[in-house]
Protein backbone atom coordinates (compact mmCIF):
# COMPACT_ATOMS: atom_id res chain seq x y z
CA UNK A 1 0.00 0.00 0.00
CA UNK A 2 1.32 3.44 -0.89
CA UNK A 3 2.26 6.01 1.74
CA UNK A 4 1.40 8.78 -0.69
CA UNK A 5 -2.05 9.76 0.54
CA UNK A 6 -3.71 13.16 0.84
CA UNK A 7 -5.12 13.70 4.35
CA UNK A 8 -6.55 17.14 5.02
CA UNK A 9 -5.25 18.15 8.49
CA UNK A 10 -8.02 20.71 8.96
CA UNK A 11 -10.87 18.26 8.46
CA UNK A 12 -9.31 14.81 8.71
CA UNK A 13 -10.78 13.92 5.31
CA UNK A 14 -8.77 11.34 3.42
CA UNK A 15 -8.34 12.06 -0.27
CA UNK A 16 -6.70 10.21 -3.12
CA UNK A 17 -3.70 7.91 -2.79
CA UNK A 18 -0.98 7.41 -5.36
CA UNK A 19 0.74 4.17 -6.23
CA UNK A 20 4.38 3.86 -5.23
CA UNK A 21 6.88 3.26 -8.00
CA UNK A 22 8.18 -0.26 -8.43
CA UNK A 23 11.92 -0.88 -8.40
CA UNK A 24 11.76 -1.47 -12.15
CA UNK A 25 10.02 1.87 -12.66
CA UNK A 26 12.71 3.59 -10.60
CA UNK A 27 15.43 2.09 -12.80
CA UNK A 28 13.53 3.22 -15.90
CA UNK A 29 13.32 6.75 -14.47
CA UNK A 30 17.06 6.87 -13.79
CA UNK A 31 17.75 5.65 -17.32
CA UNK A 32 15.42 8.27 -18.79
CA UNK A 33 17.05 11.01 -16.71
CA UNK A 34 20.52 9.89 -17.77
CA UNK A 35 19.58 9.83 -21.45
CA UNK A 36 17.85 13.20 -21.11
CA UNK A 37 20.97 14.69 -19.56
CA UNK A 38 23.19 13.54 -22.40
CA UNK A 39 20.84 15.15 -24.92
CA UNK A 40 19.47 18.07 -22.91
CA UNK A 41 22.76 19.32 -21.52
CA UNK A 42 24.86 18.88 -24.63
CA UNK A 43 22.39 19.92 -27.31
CA UNK A 44 20.80 22.99 -25.73
CA UNK A 45 22.32 26.29 -24.70
CA UNK A 46 21.91 27.94 -21.32
CA UNK A 47 19.76 30.57 -23.04
CA UNK A 48 17.44 27.90 -24.42
CA UNK A 49 17.09 26.25 -21.04
CA UNK A 50 16.49 29.63 -19.43
CA UNK A 51 13.60 30.29 -21.82
CA UNK A 52 12.01 27.01 -20.76
CA UNK A 53 12.50 28.00 -17.13
CA UNK A 54 10.77 31.32 -17.70
CA UNK A 55 7.79 29.36 -19.01
CA UNK A 56 7.83 27.33 -15.77
CA UNK A 57 7.65 30.62 -13.85
CA UNK A 58 4.79 31.86 -16.02
CA UNK A 59 2.81 28.65 -15.57
CA UNK A 60 3.11 28.95 -11.79
CA UNK A 61 1.55 32.38 -12.04
CA UNK A 62 -1.17 31.19 -14.42
CA UNK A 63 -2.06 28.22 -12.19
CA UNK A 64 -1.46 29.86 -8.83
CA UNK A 65 -4.99 29.36 -7.47
CA UNK A 66 -5.07 25.67 -8.39
CA UNK A 67 -1.58 25.10 -7.00
CA UNK A 68 -2.41 26.92 -3.78
CA UNK A 69 -5.61 24.95 -3.26
CA UNK A 70 -3.65 21.70 -3.47
CA UNK A 71 -1.35 22.52 -0.55
CA UNK A 72 -4.17 24.00 1.52
CA UNK A 73 -5.71 20.54 1.35
CA UNK A 74 -2.48 18.55 1.68
CA UNK A 75 -0.78 20.29 4.61
CA UNK A 76 -3.17 22.94 5.92
CA UNK A 77 -1.39 26.06 4.68
CA UNK A 78 -3.70 29.13 4.83
CA UNK A 79 -4.82 29.98 1.31
CA UNK A 80 -3.29 33.47 1.16
CA UNK A 81 0.01 32.09 2.48
CA UNK A 82 -0.19 29.30 -0.10
CA UNK A 83 -0.68 31.82 -2.88
CA UNK A 84 2.35 33.71 -1.61
CA UNK A 85 4.42 30.54 -1.73
CA UNK A 86 3.44 29.87 -5.33
CA UNK A 87 4.39 33.44 -6.21
CA UNK A 88 7.77 33.05 -4.49
CA UNK A 89 8.44 29.82 -6.40
CA UNK A 90 7.64 31.65 -9.65
CA UNK A 91 10.04 34.42 -8.61
CA UNK A 92 12.84 31.90 -8.08
CA UNK A 93 12.29 30.22 -11.44
CA UNK A 94 12.19 33.62 -13.11
CA UNK A 95 15.35 34.70 -11.31
CA UNK A 96 17.36 31.82 -12.77
CA UNK A 97 15.75 32.28 -16.16
CA UNK A 98 16.95 35.89 -16.13
CA UNK A 99 20.38 35.48 -14.55
CA UNK A 100 21.38 31.93 -15.48
CA UNK A 101 23.48 32.90 -18.49
CA UNK A 102 25.47 35.46 -16.52
CA UNK A 103 25.99 33.09 -13.59
CA UNK A 104 27.21 30.30 -15.88
CA UNK A 105 29.43 32.39 -18.14
CA UNK A 106 33.04 31.31 -18.53
CA UNK A 107 35.28 32.72 -15.80
CA UNK A 108 38.69 33.88 -17.12
CA UNK A 109 41.77 33.13 -15.01
CA UNK A 110 44.76 35.46 -15.03
CA UNK A 111 47.84 33.33 -15.56
CA UNK A 112 50.84 34.04 -13.36
CA UNK A 113 53.23 32.98 -16.10
CA UNK A 114 53.34 31.18 -19.42
CA UNK A 115 51.65 31.51 -22.76
CA UNK A 116 48.05 31.02 -23.71
CA UNK A 117 44.93 31.38 -21.57
CA UNK A 118 42.77 29.61 -19.02
CA UNK A 119 39.19 29.77 -17.81
CA UNK A 120 36.64 27.94 -15.71
CA UNK A 121 33.58 26.61 -17.50
CA UNK A 122 30.43 25.67 -15.57
CA UNK A 123 29.23 22.28 -16.81
CA UNK A 124 26.41 20.11 -15.58
CA UNK A 125 27.08 16.97 -13.55
CA UNK A 126 24.20 14.78 -14.66
CA UNK A 127 21.29 13.17 -12.82
CA UNK A 128 20.39 14.68 -9.43
CA UNK A 129 17.99 13.47 -6.75
CA UNK A 130 15.93 15.97 -4.77
CA UNK A 131 14.29 14.87 -1.51
CA UNK A 132 11.85 17.58 -0.49
CA UNK A 133 9.65 18.25 2.59
CA UNK A 134 5.98 19.00 3.06
CA UNK A 135 6.19 22.42 4.70
CA UNK A 136 6.92 24.43 1.53
CA UNK A 137 5.93 22.08 -1.31
CA UNK A 138 6.60 24.53 -4.18
CA UNK A 139 9.30 26.82 -2.81
CA UNK A 140 11.65 23.99 -1.77
CA UNK A 141 11.44 22.38 -5.20
CA UNK A 142 11.96 25.71 -6.99
CA UNK A 143 15.23 26.53 -5.28
CA UNK A 144 16.61 23.08 -6.18
CA UNK A 145 15.16 22.42 -9.62
CA UNK A 146 15.29 25.97 -10.99
CA UNK A 147 19.06 26.51 -11.02
CA UNK A 148 19.96 22.92 -11.80
CA UNK A 149 17.79 22.57 -14.89
CA UNK A 150 19.13 25.87 -16.24
CA UNK A 151 22.62 24.47 -15.64
CA UNK A 152 21.67 21.33 -17.58
CA UNK A 153 21.34 18.73 -14.84
CA UNK A 154 18.27 16.49 -14.82
CA UNK A 155 16.06 15.93 -11.80
CA UNK A 156 14.50 12.98 -10.01
CA UNK A 157 12.23 14.42 -7.34
CA UNK A 158 11.01 12.52 -4.28
CA UNK A 159 8.49 14.73 -2.53
CA UNK A 160 6.97 14.28 0.91
CA UNK A 161 4.41 11.50 1.13
CA UNK A 162 1.63 13.87 2.16
CA UNK A 163 2.10 16.09 -0.90
CA UNK A 164 1.47 13.78 -3.86
CA UNK A 165 -0.95 16.05 -5.72
CA UNK A 166 1.27 19.13 -5.60
CA UNK A 167 4.25 16.97 -6.56
CA UNK A 168 2.39 15.75 -9.66
CA UNK A 169 1.31 19.30 -10.50
CA UNK A 170 4.93 20.48 -10.48
CA UNK A 171 5.97 17.66 -12.81
CA UNK A 172 3.12 18.59 -15.17
CA UNK A 173 4.28 22.20 -15.26
CA UNK A 174 7.79 21.20 -16.37
CA UNK A 175 6.32 18.99 -19.08
CA UNK A 176 3.92 21.71 -20.25
CA UNK A 177 6.76 24.25 -20.27
CA UNK A 178 8.56 22.17 -22.87
CA UNK A 179 11.27 20.39 -20.91
CA UNK A 180 12.10 17.08 -22.61
CA UNK A 181 10.93 13.74 -21.26
CA UNK A 182 13.20 12.60 -18.45
CA UNK A 183 14.49 16.06 -17.55
CA UNK A 184 12.21 16.40 -14.50
CA UNK A 185 10.51 13.34 -13.05
CA UNK A 186 8.37 13.02 -9.93
CA UNK A 187 8.74 9.67 -8.19
CA UNK A 188 6.59 8.22 -5.42
CA UNK A 189 9.30 6.17 -3.72
CA UNK A 190 10.34 4.95 -0.28
CA UNK A 191 13.44 5.89 1.69
CA UNK A 192 14.94 2.48 0.89
CA UNK A 193 14.43 3.12 -2.80
CA UNK A 194 16.11 6.53 -2.44
CA UNK A 195 19.15 4.82 -0.93
CA UNK A 196 19.31 2.47 -3.91
CA UNK A 197 18.97 5.41 -6.28
CA UNK A 198 21.85 7.24 -4.61
CA UNK A 199 24.05 4.18 -5.07
CA UNK A 200 23.31 4.03 -8.80
CA UNK A 201 26.41 5.17 -10.74
CA UNK A 202 24.28 7.30 -13.08
CA UNK A 203 23.22 9.54 -10.17
CA UNK A 204 25.69 12.37 -9.50
CA UNK A 205 24.31 14.28 -6.54
CA UNK A 206 21.57 14.60 -3.91
CA UNK A 207 19.87 17.57 -2.31
CA UNK A 208 17.72 17.02 0.77
CA UNK A 209 15.66 19.38 2.84
CA UNK A 210 14.29 17.69 5.95
CA UNK A 211 15.10 16.38 9.40
CA UNK A 212 18.51 15.73 10.90
CA UNK A 213 17.83 12.00 10.83
CA UNK A 214 16.89 12.03 7.16
CA UNK A 215 19.90 14.17 6.32
CA UNK A 216 22.29 11.89 8.18
CA UNK A 217 20.86 8.81 6.45
CA UNK A 218 21.18 10.35 3.00
CA UNK A 219 24.67 11.71 3.69
CA UNK A 220 25.81 8.28 4.90
CA UNK A 221 24.72 6.55 1.71
CA UNK A 222 26.05 9.37 -0.45
CA UNK A 223 29.40 9.28 1.35
CA UNK A 224 29.80 5.57 0.77
CA UNK A 225 29.12 6.18 -2.91
CA UNK A 226 31.18 9.38 -3.23
CA UNK A 227 28.24 11.56 -4.27
CA UNK A 228 27.93 15.30 -3.74
CA UNK A 229 25.28 16.29 -1.16
CA UNK A 230 23.52 19.51 -0.18
CA UNK A 231 21.61 19.35 3.11
CA UNK A 232 19.18 21.88 4.55
CA UNK A 233 18.08 20.51 7.91
CA UNK A 234 16.57 21.78 11.15
CA UNK A 235 16.98 25.03 13.00
CA UNK A 236 16.42 26.58 16.40
CA UNK A 237 17.02 30.11 15.28
CA UNK A 238 17.62 32.87 17.84
CA UNK A 239 15.86 36.23 17.80
CA UNK A 240 18.13 38.61 19.70
CA UNK A 241 16.82 41.97 20.95
CA UNK A 242 19.60 44.19 22.29
CA UNK A 243 18.06 47.64 21.76
CA UNK A 244 15.22 49.26 19.85
CA UNK A 245 13.63 52.63 19.20
CA UNK A 246 10.27 50.95 18.59
CA UNK A 247 9.41 47.97 20.79
CA UNK A 248 6.10 47.43 18.97
CA UNK A 249 7.87 46.95 15.65
CA UNK A 250 10.34 44.55 17.25
CA UNK A 251 7.49 42.53 18.75
CA UNK A 252 5.64 42.46 15.42
CA UNK A 253 8.78 41.14 13.75
CA UNK A 254 9.23 38.54 16.49
CA UNK A 255 5.68 37.22 16.19
CA UNK A 256 5.95 37.06 12.39
CA UNK A 257 9.27 35.25 12.63
CA UNK A 258 7.82 32.66 15.04
CA UNK A 259 4.52 32.03 13.26
CA UNK A 260 5.74 31.79 9.67
CA UNK A 261 4.00 28.78 8.10
CA UNK A 262 2.10 28.22 11.36
CA UNK A 263 5.45 27.84 13.12
CA UNK A 264 6.55 25.01 10.82
CA UNK A 265 9.67 26.43 9.21
CA UNK A 266 13.28 25.49 9.79
CA UNK A 267 14.27 29.18 9.66
CA UNK A 268 11.50 30.44 11.93
CA UNK A 269 12.69 32.23 15.08
CA UNK A 270 12.24 29.81 17.95
CA UNK A 271 14.40 31.15 20.81
CA UNK A 272 13.92 34.79 21.84
CA UNK A 273 16.90 36.27 23.65
CA UNK A 274 16.00 39.61 25.21
CA UNK A 275 18.26 42.12 26.97
CA UNK A 276 17.32 42.64 30.60
CA UNK A 277 15.97 46.20 30.50
CA UNK A 278 13.59 45.30 27.62
CA UNK A 279 12.58 41.86 28.84
CA UNK A 280 9.44 42.65 30.85
CA UNK A 281 7.99 45.02 28.25
CA UNK A 282 8.78 42.60 25.42
CA UNK A 283 7.22 39.69 27.32
CA UNK A 284 4.02 41.63 27.94
CA UNK A 285 3.60 42.77 24.34
CA UNK A 286 4.79 39.54 22.72
CA UNK A 287 2.58 37.27 24.81
CA UNK A 288 -0.46 39.44 24.16
CA UNK A 289 0.15 39.64 20.42
CA UNK A 290 0.99 36.00 19.76
CA UNK A 291 -1.82 34.93 22.07
CA UNK A 292 -4.23 36.88 19.90
CA UNK A 293 -3.49 34.68 16.90
CA UNK A 294 -6.00 31.86 16.65
CA UNK A 295 -5.61 28.96 14.22
CA UNK A 296 -8.55 28.79 11.86
CA UNK A 297 -9.94 27.33 8.65
CA UNK A 298 -7.11 27.54 6.07
CA UNK A 299 -9.53 27.97 3.18
CA UNK A 300 -10.69 31.35 4.52
CA UNK A 301 -8.70 34.26 3.09
CA UNK A 302 -8.46 36.09 6.43
CA UNK A 303 -6.77 33.12 8.16
CA UNK A 304 -3.10 33.71 8.94
CA UNK A 305 -2.46 30.52 10.89
CA UNK A 306 -3.92 27.15 9.99
CA UNK A 307 -3.61 23.70 11.53
CA UNK A 308 -0.32 21.91 11.86
CA UNK A 309 0.51 19.67 8.94
CA UNK A 310 -1.02 16.54 10.44
CA UNK A 311 -2.63 15.13 13.55
CA UNK A 312 0.65 13.36 14.30
CA UNK A 313 2.58 16.63 14.14
CA UNK A 314 0.17 18.24 16.61
CA UNK A 315 0.38 15.28 18.97
CA UNK A 316 4.18 15.40 18.86
CA UNK A 317 4.17 19.11 19.68
CA UNK A 318 1.80 18.51 22.59
CA UNK A 319 4.13 15.82 23.95
CA UNK A 320 7.10 18.22 23.67
CA UNK A 321 5.24 20.89 25.60
CA UNK A 322 4.20 18.50 28.35
CA UNK A 323 7.77 17.28 28.68
CA UNK A 324 9.12 20.85 28.80
CA UNK A 325 6.73 21.71 31.63
CA UNK A 326 7.59 18.52 33.49
CA UNK A 327 11.27 19.49 33.26
CA UNK A 328 10.70 22.93 34.80
CA UNK A 329 9.66 25.28 32.01
CA UNK A 330 6.92 27.81 32.78
CA UNK A 331 4.13 28.15 30.22
CA UNK A 332 3.37 31.87 30.37
CA UNK A 333 0.95 31.16 27.54
CA UNK A 334 -0.19 27.56 27.10
CA UNK A 335 -1.37 26.50 23.67
CA UNK A 336 -4.19 24.01 23.36
CA UNK A 337 -4.67 21.32 20.76
CA UNK A 338 -7.91 20.66 18.90
CA UNK A 339 -7.20 17.91 16.42
CA UNK A 340 -4.37 19.24 14.26
CA UNK A 341 -5.05 22.84 15.31
CA UNK A 342 -2.66 24.18 17.95
CA UNK A 343 -2.74 27.66 19.47
CA UNK A 344 0.55 29.45 20.32
CA UNK A 345 2.57 28.85 23.47
CA UNK A 346 5.22 30.94 25.23
CA UNK A 347 7.76 29.30 27.55
CA UNK A 348 10.17 30.79 30.06
CA UNK A 349 12.52 29.18 32.60
CA UNK A 350 13.77 26.69 30.00
CA UNK A 351 16.77 25.13 31.70
CA UNK A 352 19.91 24.14 29.78
CA UNK A 353 19.41 20.71 31.32
CA UNK A 354 15.97 20.23 29.75
CA UNK A 355 15.14 18.64 26.42
CA UNK A 356 13.36 21.84 25.37
CA UNK A 357 16.63 23.77 25.50
CA UNK A 358 18.17 21.54 22.84
CA UNK A 359 15.38 20.40 20.56
CA UNK A 360 13.48 22.15 17.78
CA UNK A 361 9.81 23.02 18.31
CA UNK A 362 8.23 22.63 14.86
CA UNK A 363 5.09 24.54 15.66
CA UNK A 364 3.92 27.75 17.36
CA UNK A 365 6.00 27.52 20.54
CA UNK A 366 8.34 30.36 21.57
CA UNK A 367 11.00 30.04 24.29
CA UNK A 368 12.03 33.37 25.88
CA UNK A 369 15.40 33.94 27.57
CA UNK A 370 16.53 36.95 29.58
CA UNK A 371 20.18 38.03 29.23
CA UNK A 372 22.07 40.87 30.86
CA UNK A 373 24.50 41.89 28.13
CA UNK A 374 25.70 41.33 24.59
CA UNK A 375 28.17 38.63 25.56
CA UNK A 376 25.51 36.55 27.29
CA UNK A 377 23.17 36.98 24.33
CA UNK A 378 25.82 35.60 21.98
CA UNK A 379 26.55 32.73 24.33
CA UNK A 380 22.90 31.69 24.56
CA UNK A 381 22.34 32.15 20.81
CA UNK A 382 25.27 29.88 19.97
CA UNK A 383 24.45 27.26 22.61
CA UNK A 384 22.66 25.01 20.15
CA UNK A 385 23.54 22.22 17.75
CA UNK A 386 21.84 24.16 14.97
CA UNK A 387 23.14 27.06 12.93
CA UNK A 388 20.67 28.11 10.25
CA UNK A 389 19.74 31.76 10.72
CA UNK A 390 19.58 34.51 13.34
CA UNK A 391 17.41 37.61 13.73
CA UNK A 392 19.29 40.45 15.41
CA UNK A 393 17.72 43.73 16.54
CA UNK A 394 19.82 46.68 17.69
CA UNK A 395 20.00 50.42 17.13
CA UNK A 396 23.82 50.29 17.17
CA UNK A 397 25.17 49.64 13.65
CA UNK A 398 28.64 48.80 14.93
CA UNK A 399 27.23 46.36 17.45
CA UNK A 400 25.07 44.75 14.76
CA UNK A 401 28.04 43.74 12.63
CA UNK A 402 30.16 42.82 15.66
CA UNK A 403 27.51 40.43 16.95
CA UNK A 404 26.75 39.12 13.45
CA UNK A 405 30.40 38.11 13.11
CA UNK A 406 30.19 36.08 16.33
CA UNK A 407 26.90 34.27 15.70
CA UNK A 408 27.32 30.69 14.45
CA UNK A 409 24.75 30.65 11.66
CA UNK A 410 24.57 30.65 7.90
CA UNK A 411 22.30 33.69 7.67
CA UNK A 412 21.98 36.84 9.80
CA UNK A 413 19.02 39.21 9.42
CA UNK A 414 19.48 42.57 11.12
CA UNK A 415 16.46 44.62 12.21
CA UNK A 416 14.00 42.65 10.13
CA UNK A 417 12.38 39.25 9.65
CA UNK A 418 10.91 37.31 6.72
CA UNK A 419 13.44 38.93 4.38
CA UNK A 420 14.11 35.89 2.15
CA UNK A 421 14.41 36.59 -1.56
CA UNK A 422 15.42 34.69 -4.68
CA UNK A 423 18.82 36.39 -4.90
CA UNK A 424 19.79 35.66 -1.28
CA UNK A 425 21.71 32.41 -0.61
CA UNK A 426 19.98 30.08 1.86
CA UNK A 427 21.73 27.54 4.09
CA UNK A 428 23.30 26.86 7.46
CA UNK A 429 26.17 25.40 9.44
CA UNK A 430 26.55 22.89 12.27
CA UNK A 431 23.65 20.42 12.35
CA UNK A 432 21.54 22.66 10.13
CA UNK A 433 23.37 21.20 7.16
CA UNK A 434 25.76 22.40 4.48
CA UNK A 435 25.68 23.84 0.99
CA UNK A 436 23.65 26.77 -0.28
CA UNK A 437 20.50 27.21 -2.34
CA UNK A 438 19.15 30.32 -4.07
CA UNK A 439 21.13 33.25 -5.37
CA UNK A 440 24.36 32.92 -7.33
CA UNK A 441 25.61 30.17 -5.01
CA UNK A 442 22.57 27.99 -5.66
CA UNK A 443 23.50 27.34 -9.28
CA UNK A 444 27.10 26.43 -8.40
CA UNK A 445 26.52 23.56 -5.95
CA UNK A 446 26.04 20.86 -8.61
CA UNK A 447 28.24 22.37 -11.31
CA UNK A 448 31.42 20.85 -12.64
CA UNK A 449 33.78 23.82 -12.39
CA UNK A 450 35.78 22.64 -15.35
CA UNK A 451 39.22 24.13 -15.93
CA UNK A 452 40.14 24.71 -19.55
CA UNK A 453 43.80 25.64 -20.11
CA UNK A 454 44.91 26.59 -23.61
CA UNK A 455 48.55 26.84 -24.49
CA UNK A 456 48.19 28.02 -28.09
Amino acid sequence: MSNYVVTNPATGDVGPSFASATDAEVMEAIEAADLAHKDFSHRTTVAERARLMQRVADLHVERRKHLADLIVREMGKPVEVALGEVDFAAEIYGYYATHGEAFLADEPIDLLAGEGSAFMRNASLGVLIGVMPWNFPYYQVARFAGPNLVLGNTILLKHASQCPESAAAIEQIFADAGFPAGAYQNLYVSSDQVADMIADPRVCGISLTGSEAAGAAVAEVAGRNLKKVVLELGGSDPFILLSTDNIDEAVDAAVSARLINSGQACNAAKRFIIIGDLFDHFMELFTAKIGGVTPADPTVSSTTMGPLSSLGAAENLEEQLQRAEAQGATAVLRGRRDGAFFSPSVLTDVSPQSDAYREEFFGPVAAIYRVEDEAEAIKVANDTAFGLSCYLFTTDAVQALRVADLIEAGMIFINGSLLDSAELPFGGVKRSGFGREQGRLGIAEFANKKLIRILR
